[in-house]
């Protein structure tokens, strides 16, 4: 017969044995409390329909549908989708997690431990994932394959009074038996090439650096559009250029990638602008249709499937290549994922370079150009004692050109001053603006000596711009900390100015 339980969020109709049903008067909550649950009739009308369920998905939504009309609770099916938990089926609730990851939640716990749990108030457990407002109590147990391997969860939440432990063990029961048709079936459904995208999609934005950007970018393509093959082509200061291959090649991959390298910067560049003119292109698969002259290369080299994708803006972008040996045909949503799988490529590249452009914005004094104090700290903790010279700078006079001339003059001073002493030192060797007018060179060197005679074209570099400057002169002793090694370049340029300016002093301390 038909029969109609209320909660208090939801009205349900459902038909079962009156013989289930507590008539007794309702729990103050407004809940029925739901005593006297015959659960082998559960378990035995929730698994009937099992083996007529054609896939993985169905299985699991019959399970739920036919649950809920004996237990009035949140219940839903998780199995495992690639790394992360994927919410199958539910009922009982207003919202749903779609996607959990393997640790987390109470599901997610059960899930990586393979123990059921059983948990009398929820707001004591600080993994319980809010559903809703009004949950009380879980019982969620590992859902198995015949072989013991935990591919999911059954969840069941409630808002009212009930008896948990025999529902714990209805749980384990049906667990076991939608495990089993699950495999059957040939185990928890595939990952969808759109979910596939999604997760490379945070692969590429989460890439530290331009080459685990590429390395998930072609790994997501190949796998996104089952081609075998993926190659970036991108623009570069002497023309398109191929990427570099992220993981080992294969034979078939190598001749695509020695294809495109011995191909004439011309024909790269006509692929690479055909991509951007025209937009995305696949082949179709068929025989006998030669190739247009752009893609001969390719083509010479086996390629016989082939979805080319613009990637970036024309004049600073590329093309991404995705291609197969084998005769197949791509479909216009395959070409729609790559088209989508490229656009978040390159913004993630974008992002890269604005933060190293940012990086390098930060570790460069604005003025000059030098680098400054942040970068000056790292480079003499490194210093090599005995190796390392350490030359202390200072304007000779420079308060007097800003008093006298302004800040601006005294800004022209410093900004041609740099140029000079930069040209003056050797490949490698580096200059830091540390302060107002003030400078520290740090070079390698075999002896005292010649860090002296650097100091000294350096003072004679200045002479040519009109100004002159004091430099003082150190090298780290053995366990000299870096900071001490500075002080006594500093104490040799206060002696060097003290003598006069314009001149050189080593320390020998």
């Amino acid at each position: 017969m038909k029969h109609v339980y209320e909660r208090s969020d939801l009205s349900v109709t459902a038909s079962f044995p009156l013989s289930t049903l507590d008539c007794s008067p309702r729990h103050p909550s407004g809940l029925l409390t739901w005593k006297n649950v015959d659960h082998e009739r559960v378990v035995r009308d929730v698994t009937v329909r099992l083996p007529m369920a054609s896939t993985a998905a169905e299985a699991c939504r019959w399970t739920v549908t036919a649950l809920a009309r004996y237990v009035p609770a949140t219940i839903s099916v998780l199995l495992q989708a690639h790394d992360r938990l994927r919410c199958i089926a539910a009922t009982g609730a207003w919202q749903v997690f779609s996607t959990v990851a393997p640790k987390s939640g109470i599901v997610g716990r059960v899930y990586a431990g393979g123990e059921g749990a059983t948990v009398d108030d929820v707001t004591t457990d600080p993994d319980y994932l809010p559903l809703r407002p009004d949950v009380t109590a879980e019982v969620c147990v590992p859902v198995r394959d015949p072989a013991g391997r935990v591919i999911g969860v059954l969840d069941l939440q409630w808002s009212g009074p009930v008896e948990l432990a025999p529902w714990r063990e209805t749980a384990e029961r049906l667990a076991e038996r939608l495990g089993a048709r699950i495999a059957a079936l040939g185990g928890p459904p595939a990952e969808s090439r759109s979910e596939k995208l999604l997760r490379h999609a945070t692969a590429m934005t989460s890439a530290p650096t331009d080459w685990d950007l590429m390395a998930a970018a072609l790994t997501a393509a190949r796998e996104v559009s089952t081609l075998s093959t993926a190659v970036l082509v991108l623009a570069g200061r002497h023309g398109p250029r191929v990427g570099a291959p992220t993981t080992v090649p294969t034979e078939w991959e190598s001749r695509i990638r020695a294809a495109l390298a011995d191909a004439p910067a011309a024909q790269l560049d006509r692929l690479v602008a055909r991509a951007h003119r025209y937009g995305a292109a696949y082949t179709l698969g068929e025989v006998g249709c030669p190739p247009t002259e752009e893609h001969l290369a390719l083509a010479r080299a086996g390629v016989r499937t082939l979805v080319s994708v613009p990637v970036g803006p024309p004049d600073d972008g590329g093309v991404l290549l995705v291609a197969d040996e084998r005769l197949l045909r791509p479909d216009p949503t395959t070409v729609n994922l790559m088209e989508l799988l490229a656009g978040q490529a390159w913004a993630a590249l974008e992002r890269l370079r604005t933060l190293a452009q940012l990086r390098e914005q930060a570790s460069l004094d604005p003025l000059t150009g030098l680098r400054h104090t942040g970068t000056f700290g790292r480079r003499i903790a490194a210093a090599a004692p005995g190796r390392t010279a350490l030359l202390a700078i200072d304007v000779d006079g420079f308060k007097t050109v800003n008093d006298t001339y302004g800040h601006q003059a005294g800004d022209r001073l410093l900004v041609g001053l740099a140029r000079a002493l930069e040209a003056a030192l050797r490949h490698g060797d580096e200059l830091y603006r540390t302060g107002g007018d003030e400078f520290v060179a740090v070079i390698e060197v075999a002896h005292p000596d010649e860090a002296v005679r650097i100091a000294e074209r350096l003072t004679e570099a200045a002479r040519r711009t009109g100004r002159t400057i004091s430099v003082g002169v150190a090298l780290p002793h053995p366990g000299e900390a870096a900071d001490r090694t500075l002080h006594r370049a500093d104490q040799a340029l206060y002696a060097a100015k003290h003598r006069g300016r314009d001149r050189v002093h080593l320390s020998t301390g």
